[in-house]
């Protein structure tokens, strides 16, 4: 005798409960069904929201000091571990291997910001995923390294200072022959099959400075305005720093992100917030070589 639909939903309804009781255990449940429209109640409001359309000819061309990249091309400290946390693969950076932090300085920065983590934001097999867009343009891969203001103790109380948090932004685009190599890069995509599961971590192998992440990335291009951290509790605590060189990268390493599972085994697929209103802030933009040749590095 085949079950009525009252007996179906009788036998559904154990498995709603279990679903619905999970959620208390995280601090703030949050996902991105809705790129980030459903996060009123775990997202912070405010004027200086992030990511926001990036645009050459709406932004103050100003002559700012390059961003200095400091200890990323020496060595981190081992073991380094990438996580899947539900969100996003995140990576904690440790000290370098003489004992000391990478940081940044530069552009609208006053002072040392030192490097806490990185993580990417990515699309689908049909969709584009960074957060930020350029020219009008959304790239496949953005990825994020996230650094602490040196005069907080950490990041906890960086979150709540508005020059607390920097934040460089790099996007990373699908070609089908790349013309150069990113070694770190290549490591930590490399490792992701290692983490489709939601909490799944890996190490990653032979040694990696933040660096080989960024290969040749010109550091005197680049857009830059204070907003806020992309996720909840989106604090307006980021002065954010985005390069306008796009990194080629092969399609066989973007597709690894586009199979990792977040908390609930959905597939973790267009992990990105939308666009966000500037509300008439200032962009800047720094040029690093004739306006004719400054877009997107070429």
């Amino acid at each position: 005798m085949q079950p009525s639909a009252f007996h179906k939903l009788l036998l559904l309804l154990p498995l709603a409960y279990q679903h619905t009781s999970n959620d208390h255990k995280e601090e703030s449940h949050w996902n991105y069904e809705t790129n980030g429209q459903n996060w009123g109640g775990v997202c912070s409001a405010g004027e200086r929201q992030s990511p926001i359309s990036l645009n050459v000819q709406k932004s103050l061309i100003v002559p700012l000091p390059r961003i200095v990249f400091g200890n990323y091309d020496v060595k981190l400290r081992g073991p380094i571990t990438l996580l899947n946390n539900g969100h996003t693969a995140h990576v904690e950076i440790p000290e370098t291997a003489n004992g000391n932090r990478p940081f940044i300085t530069g552009g609208l920065l006053k002072g040392r910001y030192v490097a806490e983590a990185f993580h990417f934001h990515w699309g689908s097999p049909s969709s584009r995923g960074s957060e930020h867009s350029i020219n009008q343009q959304r790239f496949d891969v953005e990825m994020h390294i996230v650094h602490r203001n040196a005069k907080y103790k950490d990041i906890d109380e960086a979150k709540n200072k508005k020059d607390g948090i920097a934040v460089i932004g790099v996007m990373l685009k699908i070609v089908k022959n790349p013309n150069r190599i990113f070694p770190g890069l290549s490591k930590v995509m490399g490792a992701l099959p290692r983490v489709t599961k939601y909490k799944a971590k890996t190490t990653i192998p032979g040694g990696l400075s933040l660096g080989q992440m960024l290969g040749n990335l010109n550091p005197r291009d680049f857009f830059t305005y204070r907003g806020s951290l992309t996720t909840p509790l989106c604090e307006q605590a980021v002065t954010w720093t985005v390069f306008s060189q796009v990194l080629p990268v092969p399609y066989s390493s973007v597709s690894k992100f586009w199979k990792l599972r977040d908390s609930e085994g959905h597939r973790l697929i267009n992990n990105f917030r939308d666009i966000q209103p500037r509300n008439g802030r200032p962009v800047f933009y720094r040029v690093g070589k004739d306006l004719s040749g400054a877009y997107l590095g070429k």
